[in-house]
């Protein structure tokens, strides 16, 4: 301990408002960490840009034929790519020259008439057959929608500017339409362009998970189902008449209530954010169309189809859907509704036959409430209190139960709970098309158990179809593309006369086929150390998957994704793609042909079309060539491998250095940590320059490891994170830093540092905590340091359910009392992924413990706190503690502005 920590126990708080203090400054100075490598990496983006070409984009099938376009990279923009696979031709999709020519025309001059052959103004194309362009739509009318080729290929359709586009490519003239439509909600769409490195593969926290709301299992938007979802078949049963169906959205409780709120944005915690208010509809109707099921003081109840509803209604004082009179000329089917046990309407679904209706009643849990308060708030001087909904770990949740319905005889038909007793959540009721029964999937709390339940209608009957339980968790999000996909996978056939189900109880993702009349598992389908990433195509007549696969060929890094076919009963595997590298592949709308890309973090994006029969190449597409990035003086990531803390499991990871590396000198390591047991986060894919090659280029060595406890892998490999997080593939990852310094003598394991943001946050300022002999400098942003702090649905899938001392051994706030290095926690002062209240507990337990250490409290600033300044101010806290030199006063320099990422200028 230094004489000034003798002479002071009090924390060093450094508050934004654009002030950092208490940087101390040690008496060594190296050449790094100066202005000029600030400047240095300020100019890498606009350095690599346009060094990269013949990068494919994503193929994009023209209607029902055989003939794709895409988009490649070439010097100073994009060119357009026009395939046909069944004869092997390519060609331009159009005269760029004279198509920029006639937009410039077309737009009146609106746009200065800046177009050219290679900065065409389409927006990307999310690949596969149409679709939307790269990115969330942005408040307010769309500006751009995505390229359209229509009547053979002579004209185009586009948007820009927010206006829709007609070209006639015959004579190249172009028309200006009116105004681009509102697209319909949804999430990130990928675009044609190639994805960079921190959009590849990596949705949105809110993309994969979310709280139960009114005991039913949380969707994303557009709604979970088809051939991943959980009740995945093409054409489930829908709950009620076409045109009559009660509203599928997350509304809240509004079924409960008057008009709900559908909600078409992101959801965090319990809170719908941007939600637009529409009306639900107030029945579901019978297939025979005799009947409207409708909710009233908090009941359901049938009425004769078509009858108005506000004409029909009694008027009440309390209301028409809460405690009000119940309607008139309905007919009542339950009579134990409440407040405390209210019907919802998007839980109803009729039989086939109309014969029979099941509705679920939920008892109401725990509302906790999050109370934030904006200091600065743009639109008035005074502060601003808010609140959201935010459910924790522990805190009792909406508990819902089917109850089934004779219509005939207007009585209730008593299901037993007896397997289904204590639900985190259950899905929405699913008919059987031929009405032998309805079935739902039970969820219980803990993650343990996860069960395919049947109920028979004339009995009320429950059976298991299929049971999956799990001593540590059961992963049950979502099957699908991607590093931070989940595990669920149903696919019905036959109207459920058989399933496809995914499974880790053999020790890997695999898939299983089962009698669903039954319940009896036929056969494992696939088998192997390797896993089932995604389930890609179900073709029922042939009785065959598509699906992707980790770690399937040997030598290859198990996290690439290879694509392979098989046959429902296990034969007949065939590897469609086999090249070194993660691939993806879009078929043809006939599935005759294919196009396989791939790539690595050392080799940019290559492309093939292939034939699906035989795997033959029909043709070479692009191979993306990098040879000028290099020769500009950047450099490729290293690929690193090492032995993790078995002395036998392979962990992988990378290497990112300077552009201007010596080996000769020795270089601190900063390591760049996610640990998040939903995925694996080191970059698969291919980049040209990333923000970690930036803040390498200040003197540092940045790595990314994927430690056990993360995804991806084995169940066993994934286990290691079960009630234990503060684990965090720790061992894993200082095995891997030592035996990167057995190898290198320039990788200088005595000035290590980490940083992270969100479950990173914890991940890192937990390093530092729990591993002090090896972690000297932390920086940890918006992190979940206590897992009893946190949203309930990421942390009781991973530290379990009922709470338990596990929270506590994993809690940076208990245990902050063990900090030796220096520390800058970054906090959002509006936070709703994170409660903000987390870093200011574990803050507080540092000043109880008169522990050092630096803060940044950053007004009005939500998750993850990203700005050019936030990142200032973590470079600098590592170029000061690590490489112990004073980094520039920026009250007196300044870097250049970054130019636009559209224009480059």
């Amino acid at each position: 301990m230094n004489s000034q920590r003798k002479m002071s126990r009090t924390a060093t708080l450094a508050i934004v408002g654009g002030l950092m203090i208490a940087l101390l400054v040690p008496g060594i100075s190296v050449a790094q960490g100066t202005l000029e490598d600030y400047r240095r990496a300020q100019g890498l983006q606009q350095k690599a840009r346009g060094l990269v070409v013949n990068q494919p984009g994503a193929p994009n099938w023209i209607g029902e034929s055989n003939r794709f376009w895409y988009t490649k990279t070439v010097k100073g923009g994009s060119e357009f790519v026009l395939v046909d696979a069944a004869t092997a031709a390519r060609k331009p999709a159009f005269d760029h020259d004279k198509l920029a020519a006639a937009i410039n025309a077309a737009s009146g001059g609106h746009y200065g008439g800046h177009y050219t052959g290679v900065t065409l103004p389409f927006a990307p194309s999310a690949g596969g057959r149409g679709g939307a362009g790269r990115g969330a739509a942005a408040a307010g009318p769309p500006q751009t929608s995505p390229l359209t080729f229509k009547d053979n290929e002579q004209i185009i359709e586009f948007g820009t500017g927010g206006s829709l586009y007609t070209c006639q490519l015959a004579g190249y003239t172009c028309t200006k339409g009116g105004a681009i439509p509102q697209p319909a909600a949804g999430g990130r769409a990928r675009g044609g362009a190639p994805l960079a490195e921190d959009e590849a593969d990596q949705p949105a926290p809110m993309e994969i998970g979310g709280d139960p709301v009114d005991g039913l299992e949380w969707q994303p938007f557009p709604q979970q189902g088809g051939a991943g979802g959980r009740n995945g078949a093409d054409a489930p049963q829908p709950p009620c008449a076409p045109g009559r169906q009660a509203g599928q959205g997350r509304g809240g409780r509004g079924a409960r209530g008057g008009a709900a709120i559908t909600a078409t944005t992101a959801t965090v915690g319990s809170q719908i954010l941007g939600q637009v208010a529409g009306p639900e509809p107030e029945v579901c109707t019978s297939f025979d169309g005799k009947w409207d099921a409708l909710i009233e003081n908090y009941n359901v109840f049938l009425r004769p189809a078509g009858q108005n509803a506000a004409a029909d209604q009694e008027p009440s004082a309390g209301g028409r859907r809460g405690r009000g009179n119940a309607p008139a000329k309905a007919i009542p089917l339950s009579f134990d509704g409440s407040e405390g046990n209210y019907y919802t309407l998007r839980s109803i679904a009729w039989s086939p036959d109309s014969k029979h209706l099941v509705a679920y009643h939920t008892r109401p849990g725990y509302d906790r409430l999050v109370h934030d308060i904006e200091s600065s708030p743009a639109d008035q001087l005074q502060p601003k209190h808010t609140t959201i909904s935010y459910r924790k770990p522990g805190d009792a949740l909406d508990i819902a139960y089917p109850a089934l319905f004779d219509v005939e005889k207007k009585t209730e038909v008593e299901i037993d709970h007896a397997l289904f007793p204590n639900p985190y959540d259950i899905t929405q009721p699913v008919w059987w098309k031929d009405g032998r029964g309805f079935t739902f999937e039970y969820n219980q709390r803990g993650h343990q158990v996860y069960r395919v339940l049947e109920v028979e209608p004339a009995t009320g009957k429950v059976r298991t179809l299929i049971d999956e339980v799990s001593p540590t968790f059961i992963y049950y999000n979502q099957l699908g593309p991607g590093l931070s996909a989940g595990r669920r996978y149903r696919r019905n056939l036959n109207d459920g006369k058989e399933i496809i189900w995914a499974s880790e109880r053999d020790g890997w993702e695999h898939l299983y086929l089962y009698d669903g009349v039954t319940g009896k598992m036929k056969t494992q389908i696939t088998k192997g150390n390797w896993l089932v990433r995604n389930v890609v195509d179900v073709d029922e007549s042939k009785r065959q998957i598509v699906f992707a696969a980790g770690g399937l060929i040997s030598g290859q890094d198990p996290y690439f994704e290879q694509y392979c076919r098989i046959n429902f009963d296990g034969t007949g595997l065939t590897k469609l793609t086999t090249a070194d590298g993660t691939h993806t592949v879009v078929f043809s709308p006939d599935k005759q042909f294919y196009v396989d890309s791939w790539q690595r973090v050392d080799l940019p994006p290559q492309a093939q079309l292939r034939r699906t029969a035989n795997q033959e190449v029909v043709m070479e597409l692009e191979k993306g060539d990098a040879s000028a990035l290099l020769a500009a003086g950047l450099k490729f990531p290293e690929v690193f491998v090492a032995k993790g803390r078995d002395g036998v499991t392979d962990i992988w990871g990378v290497i990112i250095k300077p552009t201007n590396f010596d080996p000769a000198r020795k270089y601190p390591v900063i390591e760049n940590i996610y640990a998040g047991p939903q995925g694996s986060f080191v970059p698969k894919t291919f980049s040209a320059v990333s923000a970690d090659q930036a803040m390498a280029e200040l003197g540092f060595i940045i790595v990314h490891i994927d430690g056990m406890g993360t995804s991806n892998r084995s169940k066993a490999f994934h286990d290691v994170a079960w009630k234990n997080l503060g684990d965090a593939g720790f061992p894993d990852r200082i095995l891997w830093h030592k035996a990167v310094a057995a190898k290198y003598s320039w990788y200088d394991i005595s000035r290590a540092g980490i940083f992270g943001t969100s479950a990173g946050g914890q991940n890192s300022l937990g390093g530092m905590l729990f591993h002090p002999e090896f972690y000297k400098v932390v920086v940890t942003n918006s992190g979940c340091h206590d897992n009893r702090m946190d949203k309930i649905w990421w942390n009781e899938q991973w530290m379990g359910w009922p709470l338990g001392p596990q929270y506590a051994a994993s809690s940076n706030v208990d245990n902050a009392a063990k900090l030796q290095g220096r520390a800058l926690i970054i906090v959002g002062e509006m936070d709703t992924n994170v409660d903000p209240a987390s870093s200011l507990q574990v803050i507080n337990a540092l000043v109880a413990a008169h522990r050092h250490f630096d803060m940044m409290y950053i007004p009005g600033q939500n998750h993850g706190v990203g700005s050019l300044s936030t990142e200032h101010y973590r470079d600098d806290y590592f170029v000061h503690y690590l490489l112990g030199v004073e980094p520039p006063d920026w009250n007196k320099v300044s870097l250049p502005a970054l130019p636009d990422a559209a224009t480059g200028n």
